[in-house]
């Protein structure tokens, strides 16, 4: 089965990113680049967490609401969400009404500060899980690689929640770990070049 469909304009995408609307713009310009920044980050771990058991386009048909409805996805106010919060969010039509994972997503906020205590910030301590190129799988072959079965466990073993591998392999995917890009995509070259002038964030040293 081919992994990449022509597109209107005449050049080769993902093959996943025919099948809605929205997903061409969101493949172009968004999923594969490398992302530096806590709340993007953030935001992403978020979504995923949401998606799980759901559609992505469901979840990028509501990422704005998601965004109000979550003070834009900034851990540090969203860290002092109380039960008020909680029920306001399970009122939100706009958004995915998930008791469990509403309440996660607030937990794995006040997560994210400890985080950044430890690491200095998300992006150093996530991008220390990027895979080695030896230990890539082929472009669209897999859900789950041993990095984000590594990552999985060390948030995990930090209190976040409903981050298991799959979907933590989904956000390494869309925040550029990896180039997960199908070959002969265009964007595949685009996202190496993106990487490669990406300067990857550091841990801070231990005290």
């Amino acid at each position: 089965m081919s992994r990449t469909f022509t597109a209107a304009d005449g050049q080769p995408r993902c093959a996943w990113a025919a099948s809605a609307p929205d997903f061409l713009r969101y493949h172009d310009e968004e999923w594969g680049y490398p992302v530096g920044d806590d709340i993007r980050l953030f935001e992403k771990v978020c979504l995923e967490s949401f998606q799980s058991g759901l559609s992505w386009r469901t979840i990028l048909d509501k990422r704005e609401n998601f965004r109000t409805a979550f003070a834009g996805f900034d851990f540090n106010q969203m860290a002092d969400f109380g039960a008020a919060d909680v029920d306001r969010l399970l009122q939100d039509k706009g958004i995915i009404r998930h008791r469990g994972k509403i309440e996660a997503v607030i937990s794995n906020a006040a997560r994210a500060q400890e985080l950044v205590a430890e690491a200095g910030s998300l992006a150093a301590f996530f991008w220390s899980y990027e895979p080695k190129p030896d230990n890539l799988p082929e472009p669209q072959t897999a859900s789950t690689s041993p990095d984000s079965v590594a990552l999985s466990k060390a948030l995990k073993k930090r209190g976040w929640k409903f981050v298991g591998p799959t979907t933590v392999f989904a956000f390494m995917q869309a925040m550029g770990l990896i180039n997960d890009h199908a070959c002969g995509c265009i964007c595949r070259q685009k996202a190496d070049a993106a990487r490669a002038a990406f300067t990857v964030p550091q841990m801070k040293p231990a005290a």
